[in-house]
Order: C-alpha cells, then structure tokens, then sequence
C-alpha cells in the first residue's frame, strides 16, 4: 500500500510561485502513474497534472498549460508541481494521486490520494 503525503502548500500573491511536494511510502512508486488534483471551495475536484512512470511523458489541463510543471525524482519517491504565474483561480486545496498503472488513465480513479495541501493566492 502507497503513502502519499503532500506539503508546500500556502499562501502566495498572484503572480508568485509555488513548489508542491508529494512523499510516498510504501509500494512501488517508480512504477506508478502520478497526477496532481485540486478542488476549490463549492466546486468538484478537477484534474490538474499527470505523468507517467519514467517522467517522459505529461499532461495538463489547458488552464495551466506554461505555467504549471509536473516532474517526479523516482530515487526520492517524489512528485511535483512547480506552479508559476499564480492567479486567484488556482486557489484550492491541492492533493497528489498514483494509480496501479504506468501511464495514467484518466477514465479511472487515483487508487491512492494523498491529504491535501491548501494554495491561496492573493490578488
């Protein structure tokens, strides 16, 4: 079974910056799939990021395309979400997800979520 525990989460004027980090314990890392989620107040959860097991290869939503990079360092059992350029809209909780798989699916549901970490920007 995967840990996953995020943290650098906080607060940040817009157009600031933002490292994540999500922790894994347990299981295989190396062999998963990695993505990062976030759900602002009132509103669902929404898929921001993913990456495949090996890192070469990413995904993201067209509102943080340029701005957000995901990477993970495999040695560390680590993922992250460099975020840049941050706008009032990417404020949310932030949380990191893996799934059973080395390309992430995305008609299928994270098998392993982390706590969430809070990013508030500040106009």
């Amino acid at each position: 079974q995967v840990q996953l525990a995020e943290s650098g989460g906080g607060p940040v004027q817009a157009g600031g910056s933002l490292r994540l980090s999500c922790a894994a314990s347990g299981g295989t890392f190396s062999l998963k799939a990695m993505a990062w989620f976030r759900q602002a107040p009132g509103k669902e959860r929404e898929f921001v990021a993913a990456i495949n097991w090996s890192g070469t290869s990413t995904s993201y939503i067209e509102s943080v395309k340029g701005r957000f990079t995901i990477s993970r360092d495999n040695s560390k059992k680590t993922l992250y979400l460099q975020m840049n350029s941050l706008k009032s809209e990417d404020t949310a909780v932030y949380y990191c997800a893996g799934q059973n798989r080395v390309v992430w699916a995305a008609t299928q549901a994270g098998d392993y979520w982390g706590q969430g970490t809070q990013v508030t920007v500040s106009s």
